[in-house]
């Protein structure tokens, strides 16, 4: 499974970005304005430090503006990715912008059917929405099973599932264990993903038994 990095705070991602394990970045006009910065210089700047897909998201409601919108954004960088959101007129402008060869993140996906439509519509990836869907009492990873499920049922779907709204680390395992292509994750929770108490509690004895011996390895 892919790790997208969901954040627009640069220092952050590049710090992940270091590591080798990010794949890509998806951000959206609220985490770019908490930056305070410009929504394009931040967008640039993210797509010079990873060379995965960075998704940008446009900001009108009807179709015709959106592919204006996708197309200025597109030019900011070859790793753009434009995100639209899972409306009749998203889906038109998913489509218009697919055809011309653009990937396309189809955004606040909530139900198959609309997962459905946006793989017919020419989606590069599909984002489920897991977290807010916990929120209302219903079963986010239920939508990502059924998402899997269907495209998996069509060769000729070739939309990747990108799982997101990840609130913990349980969302990354059940995502990863139902075969979600990606995921796109805080920073936090990326990090957490390499943290379990009995790790540390091995490693402070192995360092306490190594200071014993009085040996350094330089």
């Amino acid at each position: 499974m892919k790790f997208f990095v969901d954040s627009a705070d640069v220092e952050e991602i590049g710090e992940l970005a270091e590591t080798g394990l990010i794949d890509g970045v998806t951000t959206n006009p609220s985490l770019v304005a908490k930056s305070g910065r410009n929504f394009l210089d931040v967008v640039k700047e993210i797509c010079s430090i990873v060379d995965g897909p960075v998704s940008a998201e446009v900001t009108a409601l009807d179709s015709k503006t959106m592919i204006e919108e996708g197309k200025k954004l597109k030019g900011l960088a070859e790793n753009i990715a434009i995100k639209v959101p899972l409306t009749w007129d998203g889906l038109k402008a998913c489509k218009a912008l697919s055809d011309e060869g653009t990937m396309v993140n189809v955004t606040l996906c909530f139900s198959a059917n609309q997962a459905l439509l946006a793989a017919k519509a020419g989606a590069t990836f599909i984002s489920p929405f897991i977290g807010r869907l916990d929120d209302m009492g219903l079963d986010g990873m239920e939508l990502i099973e059924e998402i899997r499920t269907i495209y998996d049922n069509y060769e000729g779907l070739n939309t990747q599932i990108l799982a997101a709204s990840i609130r913990s680390v349980n969302h990354v395992k059940q995502s990863a264990l139902i075969g979600a292509d990606v995921a796109t994750v805080p920073g936090k929770v990326i990090k957490q993903l390499a943290t379990h108490p009995l790790t540390d509690k091995g490693l402070d004895a192995f360092m306490k038994d190594w200071e014993k011996t009085g040996q350094t390895i330089l």
